[in-house]
């Protein structure tokens, strides 16, 4: 059975994405889905308060779920037209925030990806962010259980 990938975006990708990423790893591996998620940034320039490989307050939020990201967790990374050609499925975290820079960045990409409705910290605390995106991947697990 081949494995399809997930590719979740956000624009540091040290927060949002990441928790999506492995959240949604830890809980396709439970259900024994052939899916693996990735994660990228779309401006990576823009988390100037972005310090280490994770969010802690995402780090905090996967450990309760029993997902231990450890101290060798990659630093965040761009996109790249290659993550693109490569996903399945593509889900950027923020609309208003992503689709911008999709169209300025990835333009041939614009209307390939499923596009969330979640804020970063300048619009929304972080336990709101992390439970609306914990509901919104279980959505999604349960929905590929169900369709593939």
């Amino acid at each position: 059975m081949s494995t399809n990938t997930l590719l979740f975006l956000c624009t540091g990708n040290y927060y949002r994405s990441r928790f999506a990423e492995h959240l949604f790893n830890e809980l396709a591996r439970r259900e024994g889905l052939p899916w693996r998620a990735d994660s990228c940034g779309l401006a990576l320039e823009r988390g100037s308060h972005n310090v280490g490989p994770i969010s802690q307050a995402a780090a905090r939020a996967l450990l309760r779920h029993g997902v231990h990201v450890d101290g060798h967790e990659r630093m965040p990374r761009t996109a790249t037209d290659a993550d693109f050609k490569a996903a399945r499925r593509v889900i950027a975290l923020d609309e208003s925030e992503h689709r911008p820079l999709m169209s300025e960045r990835f333009p041939a990409w614009t209307d390939d990806v499923e596009y969330w409705l979640i804020h970063d910290l300048d619009r929304t605390d972080a336990a709101s962010a992390l439970s609306q995106i914990e509901a919104a991947v279980r959505g999604l697990v349960e929905e590929l259980g169900t369709n593939g």
